[in-house]
């Protein structure tokens, strides 16, 4: 074959072509060219953190690790790998969430299911639940409103002793989601009778028992204004659950409504723990106050902002 043969073929080889999947074709790429690709991708939709996410999405697609991409960037990829990242670039380019694309979410060191039903655990929620677990002691019995995926709950009942717990949420699917996580989370010893955790379809405290009472109450409710709903990034907006979000007009009606309903449920002593916005803290103190709860402080989040309420039930 003569030389001029022989380039031709090897160019190509190496030219993409068009296989009518957002203008690529990976089949003679290696593991870095892939990423490569898909980091300019992100980048060209004006993804945040094109780099990283284009990287943890080649990670989960290959089952990989973040050393693959600096130790072994020229590993072949298969055509079933292929074809799932090219799918869940797309899909982060219509700004999917990263967290809803892998099904997964860290949170206090542990690793939770998330999806489309379930709000995404944040790391200033992590203020919230290391709050709580100050004054978490052994046997306590806490009630998590608006669980969610269970993040909260399940958090403290893992990093505590013979605690138990009630999730309450207003969607099945949410609830679905959070018993899962506690399969998930939870280590449960043969002599255990009753599970450590249950959770209740629950509008507030409307489904919870007026008998129960708990040593603590804890929620991360709904607290963003309406108005301030479609000014929030497209992976929130248009994603996560509008009712886990919604705050209403002020975004104080959900916080409001616990406060006033809280002190019903709650042992004398008792405490309850709000997740804020970064606006709110005063509000939120002085419904607190007037609703005769003690020892009331508002604590700021990593970023220096309010982000917890808490108060002690007077005896």
């Amino acid at each position: 074959m003569s030389l001029w043969r022989r380039k031709k073929r090897r160019r190509e080889r190496e030219t993409p072509k068009d296989d009518g999947v957002i203008g690529m074709d990976v089949n003679k790429w290696t593991y870095e060219n892939l990423y490569g690709w898909g980091r300019e991708q992100l980048l060209s939709a004006a993804v945040p953190d094109a780099g990283v996410d284009a990287r943890l999405l080649l990670e989960w697609c290959c089952k990989t690790d973040r050393n693959t991409l600096l130790a072994h960037g020229e590993r072949e990829i298969s055509a079933k790998e292929e074809l799932e990242y090219q799918q869940a670039v797309a899909r982060r380019m219509d700004r999917v969430p990263l967290q809803y694309i892998v099904g997964e979410q860290e949170f206090m060191g542990l690793t939770f299911e998330v999806n489309k039903d379930v709000l995404i655990p944040r790391q200033d929620t992590e203020v919230l639940v290391e709050e709580v677990l100050r004054e978490l002691h052994d046997g306590m019995h806490v009630l998590d409103l608006c669980t969610g995926s269970g993040c909260i709950l399940l958090s403290l009942l893992h990093y505590s002793n013979d605690c138990t717990g009630v999730g309450a949420d207003i969607s099945p699917e949410a609830l679905q989601t959070a018993r899962r996580n506690a399969g998930r989370i939870l280590q449960k010893s043969a002599e255990e009778k009753e599970p450590q955790a249950v959770f209740r379809m629950s509008d507030l405290f409307l489904g919870i028992p007026a008998e129960e009472k708990f040593d603590i109450i804890v929620s991360n409710p709904p607290y963003i204004r309406t108005d301030v709903i479609d000014t929030l990034m497209p992976e929130v907006k248009d994603y996560e659950p509008l009712s886990a979000l919604d705050g209403r007009e002020d975004g104080l009606f959900f916080l409001q409504k616990i406060v006033s309903q809280a002190g019903e449920w709650l042992y004398g002593g008792g405490m309850l723990y709000l997740e804020i916005g970064y606006d709110q803290g005063e509000a939120v103190r002085r419904l607190m106050e007037a609703e005769g709860y003690d020892q009331v402080e508002i604590l700021k989040d990593y970023a220096g902002n309010d982000r917890v309420a808490k108060g002690v039930k007077r005896i």
